[in-house]
């Protein structure tokens, strides 16, 4: 059984806690290892580290600080088989989703590195003769980074390589439940000689560990991808200092199918989008809309796709479509709300329950279910399971209205033939990402934020960047 230390000022140190945290493979329920419970000491020293070499790494050339991040890249690619089969234990993601969360995570480290040459500033022209107004882009300091335990590796690349590379060291807060992959990396990246403190991951609940890193007058900025309630809890902890904060909380994503859609087109991308990793995913569609005249008729057709989705063991042969929930706290909720939504009147068309075939692990059915109504908790909150309610609407605005209607916005999707519709549909959905004729799911030249409350900020792309990124105005006169 592998037992971690935390990762402080580049090399692997005993957490000053001597509690731990079994970390457990969902489908069988076996132990996979320990994990420290950490504590605030293991988080202080872990920021005055990262404080203590913020100076020098920004100072130097962005070129040498993407070399590491490419260096970071070729051992991920050197090592894919291994972190993809450690991912798949610890989260029950099948192996050919765990394959490509390591493959991507790979490109965004190149993908960054490639920011070395394009962190831009401006020079901006003066009222005053014989003055030139200089704008700078600088790094932040010290910026934190708290993960999920849904996409653990990925969400990592995200916060490291745009911390990094625009001059900022960095402190990780790993998930709790799913912390193995991440911190295998660790002991990877000790073989490119990153400077010591520039990079360190701190195990522990986020209630201890995530809390003292996000009050600390250190920190620079907290980014965190997690639940509304973790994100309100790192605002209120983050205000004392005014500390900027990047939230990708949770979502609700409506998909709308009108009459002149492509259906097949349509349903495929709706069921992919649902199943995909057993439904935890915070930009899958979470509720679905179809137009009146082909109710029945899409309805039926998703019915018999669920039904033909595998579900095994994240490393069954037979390329599962999906496996068990992440854990038995996540099984409750969703067998909770499924069993809440019929109570309140919701039909079961395909699934419903949990899968009694297994004898362990956290396995639940892909559930469709229909005579739902909009104030219904099934529509209004995040599910984060295979569950997929139905919907009929008349008009398009009708169906808007009702996308609209949630306190999320983080991506919707809509799936019509006729480019105006869609185009209109885009402009007036309150998401911060709308997919066209497709399934949800982001690219890492894009900008992943989320609206009202799945979020502040984003990740992604250039502008992703830049939220590691500071504003300093030089007013430059001369003779």
């Amino acid at each position: 059984m592998q037992e971690f230390n935390q990762f402080i000022n580049g090399k692997f140190v005993k957490s000053t806690s001597t509690e731990v945290i079994e970390i457990l493979n969902p489908c069988t329920e076996e132990v996979l290892s320990l994990m420290p419970k950490g504590s605030v000491e293991d988080a202080n020293l872990a920021l005055d580290a990262a404080k203590a070499s913020q100076h020098a790494w920004k100072s130097l050339p962005a070129i040498e600080r993407g070399n590491y991040l490419n260096k970071m890249a070729n051992i991920i690619r050197e090592n894919r088989i291994f972190l993809a089969e450690t991912l798949a234990a610890e989260q029950a993601k099948v192996m050919s989703l765990a394959q490509v969360e390591i493959d991507v995570t790979a490109d965004y480290f190149d993908y960054y590195a490639g920011f070395a040459r394009r962190i831009e500033g401006e020079i901006i022209q003066s009222d005053r003769s014989k003055e030139h107004i200089f704008l700078h882009k600088a790094p932040i300091g010290v910026a934190v980074g708290i993960l999920p335990w849904n996409f653990p590796f990925f969400v990592m690349a995200r916060k490291v390589a745009g911390s990094l590379i625009t001059g900022n060291t960095c402190v990780i807060n790993p998930s709790s439940i799913a912390p193995n992959t991440v911190m295998e990396f660790a002991k990877l990246i000790e073989s490119i000689k990153l400077p010591a403190g520039v990079l360190n991951y701190v195990c522990g609940k986020g209630s201890i560990v995530g809390n003292a890193l996000s009050k600390s007058p250190i920190t620079g900025i907290i980014s965190l991808t997690g639940s509304v309630g973790a994100g309100q809890m790192v605002m209120q902890a983050a205000s004392e200092n005014i500390t900027k904060v990047s939230l990708e909380l949770g979502g609700k994503a409506p998909a709308i199918v009108c009459a002149d859609a492509n259906l097949e087109l349509a349903v495929n991308a709706v069921v992919t989008s649902r199943i995909t990793f057993s439904g935890q995913v915070c930009n899958c569609a979470e509720r679905l809309y179809i137009e009146e005249s082909i109710h029945d008729q899409f309805l039926d057709m998703v019915a018999k796709k669920m039904k033909t989705i595998k579900v095994e063991d994240a490393f069954s042969d037979n390329n599962p479509d999906m496996s068990a929930l992440v854990s038995k706290d996540q099984l409750d909720k969703v067998s909770e709300m499924v069993e809440y939504a019929k109570k309140e009147g919701a039909e079961v068309i395909v699934g419903g329950s949990g899968m009694s075939q297994f004898n362990k692990g956290y396995f639940y059915q892909p559930t469709l279910l229909t005579n739902v109504k909009q104030d219904m908790q099934i529509i209004q909150e995040e599910v984060f399971g295979p569950v997929l309610p139905v919907m009929k609407f008349g008009t398009l605005d009708e169906a808007i209205a009702l996308a609209n209607d949630c306190e999320f916005g983080l991506t919707s999707s809509i799936f019509s033939e006729n480019f105006n519709k869609v185009m209109y549909a885009a402009e007036e959905l309150q998401y911060g990402e709308t997919y066209i004729n497709r399934e949800h799911f982001e690219a890492i030249q894009g900008f992943h934020a989320g609206w009202k409350k799945s979020g502040i900020g984003g990740a992604d792309g250039k502008h992703g960047m830049e939220e590691y990124l500071q504003t300093k105005v030089v007013y430059a006169q001369y003779r």
